[in-house]
């Protein structure tokens, strides 16, 4: 390990040595995208999506033979930002790979090709493109893919967030990208989204155009013991301890989620010094100082959603996991206005990712919100 190295890392790429775990996952992500599968892969948001893909892209089999663009496209709101977002990658990492390529990428795209910029150090063209310079969204789709197609080496195009696509005005976007992802022979498409259920029902209903399409993988919490083992044999190695129930309760306070899990082992690695052990006491305070820090975000979340919607999310934050929301005794338990107001409310929460519907089962989508309401209410 590097000197002064933290080895719990919570943000950028992960190297082998700092990488818990997910050798199943990785294995099965290799090996189908080795076979030219497209890939839905789920799991609720901060379990490490971006870092499994990021080090299963790493291994030889992958970087050596493939190109790798990544979008994500959760802030986008239209079909047209969807183009500039993959138009701005696929010239990021594949057109300025070498001359050739970028000449053939300006060539190609025709319905752009009066808004290329030009480096005049370089001599080469620049991706200066403006979201009103698409005029013709679906035409320069067909541009970009047709470049891809073109490349001499097979691409992997991982679109992050994939679900945003359903919330385009465009109501005819999930069939227009299937129409031209299933031409498609150069390239292979991993499709990962933090909305399980949304995500499952765009590929897995037979009334949908991605309908079997991509081979599904989930990503649930690493085992707890897993984790433990990981998270001890760091510590050890800097010379320091963590007790088994410290870790098992920022583990089980955090539903095993990774990126909390990692950013709470991180504060304790720093906190504790070296020959010394982190405790519960420890832990305690380490929590309630992440809390507090996130107090003022948690609370801006809160100020976007109407009075009836916080009624639904504290009543549900109060059942843990709540069923029959509608119901008569549901609605009387936590002194709510009408059935049709809490399903309606409902339908915002889920659109916010504020809550989670599994089957006719409802949460709160984050264990973090999860915490914070519970202390207040």
């Amino acid at each position: 390990m590097k000197k002064n190295m933290n080895p719990f890392v919570v943000s950028g790429k992960i190297s082998g040595e700092y990488f818990c775990d997910r050798i199943e996952e990785s294995a099965l992500l290799e090996k189908s995208l080795n076979n030219q599968f497209n890939i839905v892969l789920t799991s609720p948001r901060r379990m490490g999506k971006t870092s499994l893909i990021d080090f299963t892209f790493d291994k030889p089999s992958i970087k050596e033979e493939y190109i790798a663009i990544t979008i994500d496209i959760l802030h986008t709101t239209t079909f047209r930002e969807f183009i500039f977002v993959l138009g701005s990658a696929v010239f990021e990492h594949v057109a300025k790979r070498n001359e050739r390529l970028r000449k053939k990428f300006v060539t190609l795209l025709k319905s752009l090709s009066a808004s290329f910029g030009y480096d005049p150090v370089q001599n080469t063209p620049t991706f200066d493109i403006k979201l009103g310079d698409i005029q013709q969204p679906e035409y320069t789709l067909r541009e970009i893919f047709s470049y891809l197609e073109s490349v001499n080496r097979r691409c992997l195009v991982v679109i992050d967030e994939f679900q945003q696509i359903t919330r385009y005005p465009e109501k005819n976007t999930e069939a227009l990208l299937r129409t031209y992802i299933q031409k498609m022979s150069n390239v292979n498409f991993v499709f990962s989204g933090s909305q399980r259920r949304l995500m499952e029902e765009m590929f897995f209903s037979s009334k949908r155009p991605f309908y079997q399409s991509a081979k599904l993988l989930r990503l649930d919490s690493i085992p707890l013991q897993t984790y433990y083992d990981f998270a001890a044999s760091h510590f050890q190695k800097a010379g320091k301890n963590i007790q088994y129930e410290a870790f098992a309760y920022v583990y089980e306070t955090f539903w095993g989620v990774t990126f909390y899990v990692q950013r709470l082992m991180k504060d304790a690695f720093a906190e504790t010094p070296t020959g010394e052990c982190c405790d519960m006491e420890a832990i305690l305070q380490l929590t309630d100082d992440f809390i507090y820090e996130n107090e003022s975000r948690l609370r801006e979340q809160l100020s976007f959603i109407t009075e009836a919607q916080k009624e639904l999310l504290y009543a549900i934050c109060k059942e843990k996991s709540a069923k029959s929301i509608t119901s008569a005794a549901f609605n009387k338990k936590h002194r709510l206005r009408s059935p049709s107001s809490t399903q309606s409310a409902a339908l915002r929460l889920l659109e916010y990712d504020l809550i989670t519907q599994k089957e006719r089962t409802f949460s709160i989508s984050d264990p973090l919100m999860s915490l914070w309401l519970s202390r207040h209410l």
